[in-house]
């Protein structure tokens, strides 16, 4: 038995487990499988417009009938910076060469969207059971509009700060994203990447700070994560990495390679390849270029700047050039099914949880 069975009564879910929205890495199958499971399902919309959304959101409905979590950026669009956008170009121009691919003049926006109305009147037509958001969340009315629908609105905090925020705008539950976690840092209201926690510290301190369920997110790939998240006071967990490992995983075999390869000095954060803080499998382009470029043009513009290096790279065999986005305990991670990795993941963290129960009594 779960210690504390609020989160799985807000999403109306089996399991307190949510798998991490991954966007480029996860869609429909992963995420149809784990809800399936009896956890809670992701699905990335950072890379949809509105039609795109409506699309995806038909097919989900094909494929299960579950409570899923659809998983919005709310960044500020990058303002245009010619100058500074041709200074990293410039940076990156010996790349260009190398590879022998051709250097775009200009940076434009990047492929990744930021939640607005025109996604607003999508939801509010299917009414999901839960939207998240990456970044903070956006604008008041928006959630208004999402709250009348119906919808349980959840966000990822890096301080207590952001938490507090988070609960007092709305949020019916926080996800307490440590510094381990793979892929963007979700932090909004401060941009110091050197007093960011761990997951261990950040957990007991938002608990403390909000009065809505935590969620305990990075560095948890197993059982013993999620006992100890529990043992911290969080409410249930969200995991990525460990997903990543799984058949539904929409990852390049590179990307599987640098996975199986991972130990615990593989990855870093940097922010060379989108303009914002990111944890990733080191390679060529962090060492060379980072870890933090203060050049990096604005997200999501890095993106385009990187992607032609990336697409011939990898064309080569090599990820020199490749955001393989990754937690620090990659090393735990075990290749299965979506399904059979949410059932361990579950019986394990049971199993040790009772074994505390008795260790107490």
């Amino acid at each position: 038995m779960w210690p504390d069975d609020s989160l799985a009564k807000l999403f109306q879910i089996n399991l307190p487990l949510i798998q991490a929205p991954m966007a480029g890495s996860s869609g429909l199958d992963m995420a149809v499988a784990v809800s399936e499971a009896g956890g809670l399902g992701s699905l990335p919309c950072a890379l949809f417009d509105a039609p795109g959304l409506k699309t995806a959101l038909q097919s989900l409905s094909e494929k299960t009938s579950r409570p899923v979590n659809l998983n919005f950026f709310t960044h500020r669009p990058a303002k245009p910076d010619q100058q500074a956008d041709r200074k990293w170009l410039r940076q990156l121009s010996g790349y260009y060469k190398e590879l022998g691919v051709a250097q775009p003049d200009q940076l434009s926006p990047g492929p990744v969207h930021y939640f607005d109305g025109n996604h607003c009147d999508v939801i509010e037509e299917s009414s999901p059971a839960v939207v998240s958001f990456h970044f903070g969340l956006p604008d008041e009315k928006l959630i208004l509009r999402l709250k009348a629908a119906g919808v349980k609105i959840i966000s990822s905090a890096t301080t207590t700060d952001e938490a507090r925020w988070l609960a007092d705008h709305g949020c019916d539950a926080v996800i307490a994203q440590g510094y381990e976690a793979g892929g963007h840092r979700g932090m909004f209201l401060t941009e110091a990447v050197s007093t960011q926690m761990g997951t261990l510290s950040l957990v007991p301190q938002i608990v403390d700070a909000v009065d809505v369920p935590v969620i305990a997110a990075g560095g948890i790939a197993d059982g013993r994560g999620i006992a100890a998240a529990f043992a911290l006071g969080a409410s249930g967990v969200q995991i990525g990495t460990a997903y990543l490992f799984t058949n539904e995983a929409t990852i390049s075999a590179s990307y599987r390679a640098a996975l199986l390869a991972a130990n615990d000095l593989s990855t870093g954060l940097t922010n060379v390849f989108s303009g914002r803080p990111a944890r990733c499998v080191m390679n060529r382009a962090i060492e060379e270029l980072g870890p933090f470029a203060d050049d990096a043009p604005s997200f999501p513009n890095g993106f385009v700047a990187m992607s032609p290096l990336r697409a011939k790279a990898e064309e080569n065999g090599n990820s020199d050039f490749s955001a393989h986005y990754c937690g620090q305990s990659a090393a735990l991670g075990r290749s299965m099914s979506a399904c059979d990795l949410t059932s361990k993941l579950s019986e394990d963290a049971l199993k040790i949880i009772s074994g505390m129960n008795q260790t107490i009594r």
